[in-house]
């Protein structure tokens, strides 16, 4: 099978998201070919390189979504009423608020916009491949009239009709970055026209792609989202107007249910993931959860070690920024500290951003507060029970060793998706403490104690449960060792896809006919025997009799005329 994988901000760059995940895949289906279709998020990240590939990936096409070389070609009168036109209907389905009396409950954008959203983007789409591109009109005067227009409508949302020019040539510039797939020129019969299946690894810019190589070449789209990328809008989303808000969760909001409308299978990566998905209009047909492949061969000898770590010490591993809540950890290690004197808490991880280092410094500054330096003797010196460390220092050389550093693993974020952290305890066979968060409960699966979210309390008296209990402890470490080995692994996720890669392309119709050297049909340019109903499956002879209806010997039986005699068929037209 050919498969084109679309990413967004990853693989194959060095650094990025999902960036291991893709190679893993692209890795562990060696029998397949792949063709790489990338969007970079910035300069940083071009020039970093990309990783080593493998000998099955034949080609890789990048394109920049943090600029753009030229605004392209200028448009003639014709095209620029298309566009009009085009650009109009998409700004009204933005606009538009729902029907009065609708229910709020109602799964996704459905209805007559959601049906003109999908009309104005195909045509928008057709419109930039005839034309070379659309990056100078999406940002155009034309586009921000479009939009005034649509604003001051009878059933403009609230927030959008006080919508001022400046906040209106925002939007449209956001708009352009979120189309900026429309103009590419990925789509040609020697791109993601030659493809089998178009496979975008996470919603947006790349599952965008793949939607427009359905629309142009009737490629089947997979989709797969183990952060859903409408979420991430939200939690994301800039401050500003609250217009320029309301719109642009319109057009994410819009987007993700065209794509999961023509998606012909969506993986979800968890449950958590999977509600969004059906909130936004995915049909629960099309869904598969599959779980992200991780390697855990790395975390064996902390797993399987017969070594106790330090019975007193937990440990939080991660990304120190607001959203994991360390403010209410080592305010519930306060209390732990009352009731466990000897306690001790090592938080390993680095700060990301300027937010994340401003956060950290107010950590330290909480903890030097709360825990003063302890010292057993009038001549030691002082010492801290609460630790901030990171992974490459002489104590903590890598991530299992982090792991292994304590009896108990503690999450106590207030935001997640699904904690690849707490997977990593769990291939340690370690266990945890975790808040009741994103996708935490499916994940443990029952193999550790949850707690709610900023309870300080809570999440004190379930870390001094285990730590007075060592054999629960050990119970609990094993069990969530073998549920991460039965549903984290690599292998248990390139099963996965090899299977759904099958089922996707044997539901889909035949557009070409492949043949190699020798003249012989390649695998999948022939229709799935399965899903010809009412059709012989085997090769029939010239007279239209399958083989096991000749007679003895091979002959040729006299055969009873019923009609007139038609000109057999190629199969490639008959699957048309």
């Amino acid at each position: 099978m050919r498969i084109g994988l679309l990413t967004e901000g990853g693989y194959p760059y060095v650094s990025g998201d999902a960036r291991l995940w893709c190679d893993r895949l692209v890795r562990g289906l060696g029998q397949h070919e792949f063709d790489i279709y990338a969007f970079s998020r910035s300069e940083r990240q071009e020039d970093g390189g990309w990783t080593p590939l493998p000998s099955q990936v034949s080609r890789v096409r990048t394109a920049p979504l943090w600029t753009v070389e030229d605004d392209g070609p200028v448009h003639g009168r014709r095209a620029r009423r298309r566009f009009a036109e085009a650009y109009g209907e998409l700004a009204v389905a933005l606009c538009t608020a729902p029907e009065p009396g609708s229910p709020r409950s109602a799964p996704g954008p459905a209805g007559p916009e959601a049906d003109r959203f999908g009309s104005a983007l195909c045509a928008l789409a057709e419109l930039a491949r005839d034309t070379g591109g659309l990056v100078g009109s999406l940002r155009s005067e034309t586009a921000v009239r479009a939009l005034e227009r649509a604003c001051r409508g009878p059933r403009a949302l609230r927030m959008a009709r006080a919508a001022r020019v400046p906040e209106l040539l925002d939007v449209a510039a956001h708009i352009e970055c979120a189309l900026r797939p429309l103009s590419l020129d990925w789509y040609e019969d020697d791109g993601l026209g030659s493809v089998d299946l178009c496979h975008a690894t996470t919603g947006g810019a790349a599952a965008l792609a793949g939607l427009l190589a359905g629309y142009f070449n009737g490629v089947p789209l997979l989709v797969t989202e183990y952060g859903v990328q409408l979420r991430a809008h939200y939690l994301q989303a800039p401050d500003g107007a609250p217009s320029v808000r309301a719109l642009l969760a319109s057009l994410h909001r819009r987007l993700a249910a065209e794509v999961y409308r023509r998606a012909a299978c969506i993986t979800p990566g968890n449950a958590h993931a999977r509600r969004w998905q059906e909130r936004c209009g995915a049909d629960r047909s099309k869904l598969r959860t599959v779980y992200p492949g991780m390697d855990a061969s790395r975390f064996t000898d902390v797993g399987e070690s017969a070594d106790c770590a330090d019975p007193r010490t937990l440990v939080w591993v991660g990304r120190v920024e607001p959203s994991k809540d360390l403010i209410s950890l080592l305010h519930a290690f306060a209390e732990i500290r009352k009731e466990e004197p000897k306690a001790r808490l090592r938080i390993v991880g680095a700060a990301e951003g300027a937010d994340g280092t401003v956060y950290l410094g107010h950590c330290r500054a909480l903890a030097a507060q709360l825990f003063p330096d302890e010292a057993e003797g009038v001549h030691d010196v002082g010492d801290n029970p609460v630790s901030f460390e990171e992974i490459g220092g002489p104590e903590m050389p890598d991530l299992a060793e982090a792991y292994a550093a304590g009896a108990v693993v503690v999450l106590s974020s207030v935001v997640e998706g699904l904690p690849i952290s707490l997977v990593e305890a769990m291939f340690c066979g370690r266990a945890t403490v975790s808040t009741d968060v994103g996708a935490v409960v499916e994940v443990i699966g029952g193999t550790g104690l949850v707690v709610p979210p900023r309870n300080p309390r809570a999440l004190a008296e379930a870390c001094i449960a285990l730590l007075r209990d060592p054999k629960r402890r050990e119970r609990l470490g094993a069990a969530a060792r073998a549920r991460a080995l039965e549903l984290f692994t690599v292998e248990q996720n390139v099963a996965a896809f090899h299977g759904i890669y099958l089922e996707v392309v044997s539901h889909t119709p035949v557009r070409r006919v492949l043949v190699d050297d020798a003249g012989e049909p390649l695998p999948f340019g022939t229709p799935a025997e399965a899903h010809l109903p009412g059709r012989w499956t085997e090769v029939r002879t010239t007279a239209g009799r399958p083989r096991w209806a000749s007679p003895p010997g091979g002959g040729t039986a006299p055969v009873r005329a019923t009609g007139p005699v038609k000109e057999p068929v190629p199969t490639a037209e008959g699957a048309r």
